[in-house]
């Protein structure tokens, strides 16, 4: 592979990641304020509804952007531009049907699908489904064009119009209820604000997404006219190319992605009848599982989401084309890219577990929950990160049922573990993180063993994971160190973290470089790796 195509590679991820990053940054920001409007209660409401509607979503169109993605860019690697816009017009009807199909469904179903409290939020987020789909054919199309500026910028602008709405609305809707004998609605007015910003949200990418495509009308008029291609396949054998595709992915990515619902069914219904808690109770706790844990692990698990979209038409053309030297190396930097990032994340994420608490949801009756949640879960970080970038490449290659078959494992495993626990211990939202870790250490091995025997694939132990973890452990004694002598200074937390978080990324760049975790030469691919040795060499790191 040439270092111009692996630097493309790179590039795109990095984008795609940085806008990742910024779109769970903004989430986790705008969670504090809206937490402090619903509560805790509201946001396990809030998080109820969701898990559901992210269920109806995988089963409907969640998986079209990576299956649109993976067969138009193997048409363009033909050059078949005529077949590739033509999967482009059927996916779009797809979606259409289904989704249309799925938010009607939602809506009529809100209240057999989830708690009373939570059928509010529900259906507001009922016709989110068939948006969310749309959006999802026109993000995989430039996707599989390699581009992933368009799918970034809509993330970007999806992320502040939900914050901003979600915000509003739930003040507006609670707003009447303050102080009042009605303030028990609050909670559930509250969630269903935080479901209206999800849907604006989701509205204001597509309408972005729908602008670029109408920009390049043009190109993709000209490209198809020069189109010569005799083999010009029907829509009828596209669309069963897409349901031959689409099917196994939605089962992997539903069984991958379902296990936050299931978890999140389970825990209500075995708390409220089994051990007889309120709803509202049932709620508060998950409500701090759902809105803060999960909230803050995701900021670097989407990391490891953008680099899996941007590998997938590279891995994908490489492929098919016969290059699997080329295949290799694009999934050897995939890997060592994420774990260069998650492993550092997790173990900042976990010394600093009661500040980032602190600063974010400072809700008093909860925060040392929280904050040992984030303290012992922050490995689910790695975990999830790695079986996330390895589910792109067996879906890349073409073997989407073998992660579908991996999840299915993973998840009886996790249902043996965490049901036990929640019926006969007292570990509640512990038992939680158990199961979850459970699952994605399982994935993890089981989409470790499928690479290896499909691409005769092997990790790089000890530049993927071992150097990293020595640079991130360095890091990790100063990050402790640093924010912990501030506050004996008589610093406050807020600049406490502010010192001690860039000390930490200081420290963990000069880590990588001494423990030769990445040389001058992969340095210099990576993104702006040209200013980055200089640097590194003016500062005689190199």
């Amino acid at each position: 592979m040439s270092n111009k195509k692996q630097n493309s590679f790179l590039k795109q991820a990095a984008i795609l990641g940085a806008a990742g990053i910024i779109v769970r940054i903004i989430g986790m920001l705008y969670r504090s304020p809206l937490t402090a409007i619903i509560s805790d209660e509201g946001n396990g409401y809030y998080g109820a509804a969701y898990n559901i509607y992210t269920i109806i979503l995988l089963i409907s169109s969640y998986s079209i952007p990576l299956a649109i993605s993976k067969i138009i860019s193997a048409k363009l690697a033909l050059h078949e531009y005529k077949n590739a816009h033509r999967v482009f017009i059927c996916a779009m009807w797809y979606v259409i049907i289904i989704g249309t199909t799925a938010s009607l469904f939602t809506w009529f179903a809100a209240d057999l699908l989830v708690e009373g409290n939570s059928v509010p939020a529900l259906r507001v987020l009922a016709p989110t489904i068939l948006f969310s789909g749309i959006l999802g054919v026109l993000r995989g199309y430039f996707q599989a064009h390699g581009s992933m500026l368009q799918t970034s910028v809509s993330q970007i602008m999806e992320q502040l119009i939900n914050a901003i709405i979600s915000i509003w609305a739930a003040w507006f809707l609670t707003r009447s209820y303050i102080g009042t004998e009605n303030a028990a609605l609050i909670p559930i007015e509250g969630a269903a604000g935080g479901a209206l910003g999800t849907g604006a949200g989701v509205l204001a990418g597509l309408l972005f997404m729908a602008f670029v495509y109408l920009l390049n009308r043009s190109f993709i008029s000209k490209r198809l006219e020069r189109d010569q291609s005799s083999s010009l396949q029907s829509y009828k054998t596209i669309f069963k190319t897409i349901l031959l595709m689409v099917t196994p992915v939605i089962f992997s990515t539903f069984i991958y992605n379902s296990i936050t619902a299931i978890d999140s069914t389970l825990y209500y219904k075995i708390t409220m009848y089994m051990k007889h808690w309120t709803e509202e109770q049932s709620a508060v706790q998950y409500g701090v599982f759902s809105g803060k844990y999960t909230v803050i692990i995701n900021i670097p698990i989407a990391l490891a989401s953008s680099i899996s979209s941007a590998m997938i038409p590279s891995v994908s053309a490489s492929y098919e084309t016969d290059d699997f030297t080329a295949t290799r190396l694009r999934i050897s930097e995939a890997i060592r890219f994420t774990m260069l990032l998650a492993i550092p994340a997790t173990v900042g994420i976990g010394v600093l577990a009661y500040p980032i608490m602190a600063l974010l949801f400072p809700q008093p009756e909860t925060i040392v929950l929280a904050s040992d949640l984030l303290r012992i879960g922050c490995i689910c970080v790695i975990f999830y990160a790695l079986s996330t970038v390895t589910n792109a490449v067996l879906q890349g290659i073409g073997k989407v049922n073998i992660p579908m078959r991996n999840a299915a494992i993973a998840l009886v495993v996790h249902l043996a573990v965490l049901v036990p626990l929640l019926v006969y211990t007292e570990l509640d939202l512990y038992a939680l993180l158990i199961g979850t870790m459970t699952y994605s250490l399982s994935m993890c091995i089981l989409n470790d063993l499928s690479v290896r025997k499909y691409l005769s694939f092997r990790l790089d132990i000890k530049k993927s994971f071992l150097l990293p973890a020595l640079s991130a452990t360095i890091m990790g004694i100063a990050t402790w160190g640093s924010y912990y002598l501030a506050r004996i200074a008589g610093a406050g937390n807020v600049t406490s973290l502010a010192l001690s978080v860039p000390l930490s990324v200081v420290v963990y760049f000069m880590a990588i470089l001494a423990t030769k975790a990445i040389t001058e030469d992969e340095l210099s691919r990576f993104p702006k790796g040209g200013l980055l040795v200089k640097i590194s060499k003016k500062l005689h790191l190199l």
